[in-house]
């Protein structure tokens, strides 16, 4: 059974500059796609990109293993900060 592609009905409007506009139509043909296609790949790709910079990062092994370590260790208590989180703040009901 062939796989269903979900119906598309949201539109997006974009404006570019006569230049920006050549470039993704020269990308866009290069690429054997439509001009739609070739964006909306574009903007999705990036927008994982952007979105997963804010989740995952990467460390060499050896800042990972400190890294790690600091995760791992117990809780310092800290009675200033207790002591501020416990007072009473005018802004706050």
């Amino acid at each position: 059974m062939p796989e269903r592609v979900p119906t598309k009905t949201t539109r997006l409007n974009v404006r570019t500059s006569p230049e920006q506009d050549t470039l993704i139509r020269q990308a866009a043909e290069a690429s054997h796609t439509t001009m739609s296609e070739f964006m909306l790949e574009s903007a999705t790709a990036r927008a994982t990109q952007v979105l997963a910079d804010r989740r995952w990062f990467q460390l060499e092994s050896e800042s990972y293993d400190e890294f790690k370590a600091l995760l791992d260790r117990p809780a310092i208590f800290k009675p200033r900060l207790a002591a501020s989180l416990r007072a009473d703040y005018p802004f706050f009901d």
